[in-house]
């Protein structure tokens, strides 16, 4: 349901519930048995409430990168003037500026080229060591380390759109220079050509160096994934 590239809404349903039943069929023989014994009804749905739980807890951590490519795309359409053309992103199903559907896709890419996916799977496996089956709790480290993932989401969002930032800013800059000095040109109409036409030319040969900090981020997942179960387990 919250995995990566996978839980796009345009993948069918069939094909992510059979997935997640291959998943659950391949951990479940490596797991030790737990035993429902003396359980009353309302405690095996206690447990398995928390088990959602944690899962859309490691979940949430692992989309984070898709969310600051969603974030970034904002910004990048908002400087060019591109908030008009949008289209419908995949993963989440609304309506997401184009800069953030290249985005995207460019991230889903790098995510499989990578074996993120692989690596991923490895760390959930893991985790059933750190969190086994009916623990887990929510707490303020919990909620302190969320907070902080999502103050780093902002930071490289930003940091992935700062050259067009610059560009826009330059471009507008100069313009209200020319406005001040001519006063018959309307400096923001005009600009507004320029600064589409600057900003996809540096968006163009900035995309290495946006996949660069992409590939960092997507490389921390891992990890980031294992603390998080790991403070669910405290």
């Amino acid at each position: 349901m919250v995995f990566p590239v996978f839980s796009a809404k345009q993948m069918p349903a069939r094909i992510r519930v059979s997935l997640g039943a291959l998943t659950a069929f391949l951990i479940a023989p490596t797991l030790p048995p737990f035993s429902l014994d003396g359980y009353t009804f309302w405690q095996v749905v206690g447990t398995m409430v928390m088990e959602l739980i944690n899962g859309l807890a490691i979940g949430f951590v692992s989309r984070m990168a898709f969310m600051c490519l969603d974030i970034a795309g904002n910004i990048i359409a908002t400087e060019l003037g591109l908030n008009l053309a949008s289209d419908v992103n995949p993963l989440s199903g609304v309506r997401t500026e184009v800069p953030g559907m290249v985005l995207f896709y460019l991230a889903a890419m790098l995510f499989l080229v990578l074996d993120m996916h692989h690596y991923l799977l490895a760390a959930l496996l893991k985790g059933y060591e750190v969190l086994p089956v009916g623990s887990g709790m929510l707490s303020r480290a919990v909620l302190n380390d969320v907070i902080g993932h999502t103050s780093r989401l902002f930071a490289v969002a930003v940091q992935i759109a700062a050259p067009m930032m610059a560009v826009s800013f330059i471009v507008m800059l100069v313009f209200s220079l020319l406005g001040r000095a001519v006063s018959q040109i309307s400096s923001f109409f005009e600009s507004f050509a320029f600064r589409v036409l600057a900003g996809l030319f540096v968006f163009g040969i900035t995309l290495n160096l946006m996949s660069q900090h992409i590939s960092a981020y997507l490389r921390r997942l891992p990890d980031d994934v294992m603390r998080i179960t790991q403070l669910l387990a405290s």
